[in-house]
């Protein structure tokens, strides 16, 4: 791999090979349907792999799923790279699972085999996030092995609010996180800041009003100056519990993905989302509500925040009630 864009299925190239008049390609697809979801370009020894799937917000689609591995896969045979650094176009890093795509077994192991490439590649790989990042995406910081956020950075795990769990993307997580903020923002939903992500382990740096790239700067450089050998095994090292906890659960967090997803709750939890509605169970929350009124108790403040329909974004991977700073997405 030399400087510069990087040639194959990754590449930061135009795909214009094959256009017909109309905008399609011989293949029946359209230009934008090939136009990669993930684009690689190398400086100096950096392989820079951007997310660029906005129609949908990043989501962990099967195809940016596919194309992500790939990328990561040459950039592991490359001897010339030292690092790999993730990040993304567009107001959001990633915001779960796509929605449009069924719940499938297949989906949730292939979510288990890309945490676990990030994990094992011999290269450190930096994550650097100036958007949302929700559920799924999530579990992507927890494979990277340092991660800056910087202005205009949210987080939140919203799996619980959807009838799912974070399952898969927690074997990267829960060995890194305070144990007792895993339990409040995974219960809860709430989002939080890049100072917050920083305090309980999911972030290496944040600079809330800050600039990402500045705070990277010096960690790139750092990285530059390994020997390959040097980063390889000091990076085994660090891994090697988030490791363990891949050989040991994996294959039944994969499954409980893949039960959840395909459960009658879940179904209400992403058809309530996708109809820009509240689902069948903060419906009774509201009704309870209304009873225990009607008996002379007051409602606590702020009951329901973050939880309503959706703004008219388009966005079918990460939604709230307030905009571009609420988000609601869903990971395996």
């Amino acid at each position: 791999m030399t400087d510069g864009p990087t040639a194959g299925p990754t590449a930061g190239r135009p795909l214009t090979d094959g256009l017909t008049a109309d905008g399609s390609t011989t293949d029946g697809l359209t230009a934008d349907a090939r136009k990669p979801l993930v684009r690689a370009a190398s400086a100096r020894g950096i392989i820079t792999l951007t997310l660029d799937s906005p129609r949908n917000r990043n989501a962990l689609s099967s195809r940016l799923v596919a194309e992500l591995r790939e990328a990561l896969a040459a950039a592991g045979r490359d001897d010339r790279v030292r690092a790999v650094l993730l990040t993304h176009t567009g107001t959001t890093f990633c915001a779960g699972a796509d929605l449009s795509e069924p719940p499938s077994a297949s989906g949730a192991s292939g979510l288990v085999d890309l945490l676990r490439s990030i994990v094992e590649l011999p290269k450190p790989v930096v994550a650097r996030v100036t958007g949302h990042v929700r559920a799924g995406g999530l579990g992507l910081l927890g494979a990277c092995d340092i991660s800056a956020a910087g202005r205009g950075a949210s987080f939140a795990f919203t799996e619980a609010r959807l009838g799912l769990a974070p399952a898969v993307i927690s074997m990267p997580l829960l060995p890194r996180l305070d144990r007792r903020a895993a339990a409040r923002y995974y219960l809860t939903g709430e989002r939080f800041d890049a100072a917050e992500a920083a305090r309980i382990g999911l972030v290496t740096l944040a600079d809330p009003e800050g600039d990402a790239d500045e705070a990277l700067a010096p960690v790139l450089d750092g990285l530059r100056r390994g020997s390959p050998q040097g980063l390889a095994e000091s990076k085994r090292l660090v891994t090697a519990d988030v490791l363990r906890a891949f050989d040991r659960d994996g294959e039944a967090l994969a499954a409980l993905s893949a039960r959840l997803f395909a459960s009658e709750e879940a179904r209400e939890g992403m058809t309530s989302f996708l109809e820009r509605r509240d689902p069948a169970w903060m419906r009774q929350t509201a009704a309870d509500a209304g009873a225990a009124v009607d008996a002379g108790a007051v409602p606590a403040a702020g009951a329901g925040a973050d939880t309503g329909p959706i703004p008219a974004s388009g966005d079918t991977g990460a939604s709230g009630n307030t905009g571009a700073t609420g988000s609601v997405g869903v990971s395996r």
